[in-house]
């Protein structure tokens, strides 16, 4: 059930992509910054880490660190998880009571290096990243380039659908086919990093489901009664009211958005027409709504809205063949959502 939704694919805002074109040719190809929005205190027990991957996945650093610091895992931590075919910078917190002065500098290699060290008086704890900034190369392009400044043009003032990108779903969607098994069909209970990891998906692919619906009805990016619309860069929602002449020039501005769920139980539910609306899109997955509310998941929102921040591109100036988009999106955002409206990716 699951595996099939995801194997039909989420419709795109402007239509099948008419560009073709590659990433990650070179890990260099595709960059991510984490930047955190605040800035640590200078003092306190946790060591804050700002260092650069290539070719690591977060976790793998994170054990790198635990190891070198002869601590158990749990006293390594990180915010948000980053893709390992990349060269990507991010932050990690240690925990050291003791304030013990390690030299970090001697884990550097040509794929890791310490950039900054500093101390916080608080863990660095998941998702409290405000932004992340991307530099990505698409290579080997073809197709009407021009379609394409277009496109470009056009995100800058309607942002994209936030949906939640493959790399959610695992290979395949193999992540799907395991949360079925584990939530409808009696299957084993994965450990308890998987079992995060499966109910995630699931929920990522209801969501991805309701929005996609909202994308073909040209809805997504408007507000229509019932609708739990949630204020730009926050988790903060309200309900729309249709007496309410502000809201249309505020989805304009990108200030507000329209919500999709994040199914649990609890939680605030939309009326009149968005309800029935996600009513119809969920009701094919009754079994699976039914099993993430026994798991005492709470029901969230979610925007459908994805706002490209700082957006801007070049191309190769003498074959045309590749273009370097450059743009920063909130935590939760990901960078495939925009791709997948601009280019075909082989």
């Amino acid at each position: 059930m699951l595996l099939e939704r995801f194997q039909q694919g989420f419709t795109p805002s402007l239509g099948q992509a008419k560009v073709e074109g590659g990433i990650r040719k070179e890990a260099s190809h595709f960059q991510v910054e984490e930047v955190l929005g605040f800035e640590p205190s200078g003092e306190g027990e946790h060591c804050f880490l700002l260092i650069q991957k290539t070719g690591e996945n977060t976790e793998a650093v994170a054990r790198k660190l635990a190891r070198f610091a002869g601590l158990p895992a749990r006293a390594v931590s990180y915010s948000g998880l980053k893709d390992r075919n990349a060269v990507t910078t991010q932050w990690f917190g240690v925990h050291l009571p003791k304030r013990d002065k390690l030299n970090w500098a001697e884990l550097n290699n040509p794929n890791l290096k310490v950039l900054k060290q500093t101390w916080h008086l608080k863990k660095l704890r998941r998702g409290v990243h405000q932004t992340n900034r991307f530099k990505i190369t698409v290579t080997d392009l073809s197709g009407n380039l021009d379609g394409l400044n277009t496109r470009l043009e056009q995100l800058k003032c309607t942002g994209v659908p936030n949906y939640f990108g493959e790399q959610r779903f695992g290979f395949g969607g193999q992540n799907l086919v395991k949360a079925e098994d584990f939530l409808c069909h009696g299957g084993p209970a994965p450990k308890r990093h998987l079992r995060g990891i499966y109910l995630s998906s699931a929920r990522s692919l209801l969501f991805n489901s309701v929005l996609s619906e909202r994308v073909e009805r040209n809805n997504w990016h408007s507000a229509l009664a019932g609708d739990l619309m949630m204020l730009e860069g926050t988790e903060s929602f309200f309900l729309y009211d249709a007496n309410d002449d502000t809201v249309p020039e505020r989805l304009a501005a990108l200030n507000v958005h329209p919500t999709g769920p994040m199914w649990g139980k609890g939680g605030v539910h939309p009326e009149q027409d968005v309800l029935a609306i996600e009513g119809r899109v969920l009701d094919t997955f009754q079994a699976v709504c039914d099993a993430l509310e026994k798991k005492d998941l709470t029901m969230q929102r979610r925007s459908l809205r994805l706002v490209v921040n700082d957006l801007s591109w070049h191309f190769d100036n003498e074959s045309e063949q590749s273009v370097t988009l450059c743009f920063a999106l909130r935590r939760g955002g990901f960078a495939t959502s925009v791709l997948s409206e601009l280019i075909a990716l082989r």
